[in-house]
């Protein structure tokens, strides 16, 4: 839009708008994944080696059925406990939450931590057209905000 002054045409500023802080910009591609057929032992094997809490479960196709965590592995390991098991042979598909919560990788990081403190969880999986593409943690989050305090939100 341009406005005249005096007769003078003087072009409006231009606006300087923040680019938006997504999602897909601090979420982690190289996921580890497992199958609903693994073992929890396989899964405490990697979470430690990984040094990760939890990861996505998808099936033949790739597609998400699940998400495994340290605390659902929980449950195996005091079944173990009391049955004086040093394995823990049960299937992922037994303890995994299969009522997950997703994001889109377009959401604003700022969206993703409210939803991080409403309902209390450390990851959500990141899905773009019903296909996982990511997975971003409270970690994540929390890293991205120091590197950004010199930007305009």
């Amino acid at each position: 839009m341009v406005k005249s002054f005096q007769g003078v045409r003087l072009a409006e500023p231009k606006r300087n708008t923040p680019t938006p802080i997504l999602v897909r910009d601090h979420m982690s591609t190289n996921l580890v994944t497992f199958h609903p057929e693994d073992t929890i032992d396989q899964v405490l094997e990697v979470l430690t080696k990984r040094k990760i809490s939890g990861a996505p479960v998808v099936d033949e196709s790739g597609g998400l059925v699940g998400i495994i965590s340290e605390v659902d592995c929980l449950k195996e390991i005091i079944k173990g406990k009391y049955t004086n098991t040093p394995k823990f042979p049960a299937k992922v598909k037994e303890h995994m939450s299969t009522d997950v919560m997703t994001l889109s990788p377009d959401l604003s990081l700022f969206d993703a931590a409210g939803k991080f403190l409403e309902l209390k969880i450390r990851r959500f999986p990141v899905l773009k057209d019903n296909r996982l593409v990511g997975q971003i943690s409270l970690s994540d989050i929390i890293r991205a905000f120091p590197k950004l305090k010199h930007t305009t939100w």
